[in-house]
């Protein structure tokens, strides 16, 4: 599996509806991967047929979390993201937060961690317009990339 460009996430994702079977999209910036990311990743799968990643840039990642991230590039993030069984196809985005990627996509379920409450999810409106769901799945307590980095950084 290689990181797609949009339009061909697009085409993907209008085959899926072709073919009826359900998309599910989540997206995140997926820097260092953790327990956290799999049970998110392997809940998603479960809701649907397809799951789409949309990976943030790096351009997009230090835009939100700072000159210090990612850890890891573009490339290297979608490379491990594409190993992980319950992820189908991984297409980047630019943008601070998905909502273009997700209105050109229309998924019939939005997926996200448990830290959002549902009128925080950009883009639940658009797929909620459409018929879609919009479902949260709870956190791993405790996991976090950025929490990782930091034990990593005070060991050192």
């Amino acid at each position: 599996m290689c990181l797609l460009s949009l339009e061909e996430a697009v085409k993907i994702r209008k085959e899926c509806r072709r073919k009826g079977k359900k998309v599910v999209f989540t997206n995140g910036c997926f820097d260092i991967i953790h327990v956290g990311h799999i049970r998110l990743l392997k809940e998603a799968s479960k809701l649907g047929d397809v799951l789409i990643i949309g990976l943030n840039s790096d351009d997009s990642v230090r835009k939100i979390k700072g000159p210090a991230r990612p850890i890891n590039s573009l490339s290297d993030r979608a490379e491990v993201l594409s190993s992980i069984r319950y992820v189908d196809y991984i297409t980047a985005f630019e943008e601070e937060t998905p909502r273009r990627l997700i209105s050109l996509l229309l998924p019939d379920v939005l997926v996200k961690g448990g830290d959002y409450r549902k009128d925080e999810i950009v883009g639940a409106d658009v797929v909620e317009a459409e018929g879609g769901k919009v479902v949260t799945i709870p956190l791993v307590e405790g996991k976090s990339t950025t929490k990782l980095i930091e034990r990593i950084r005070n060991k050192v």
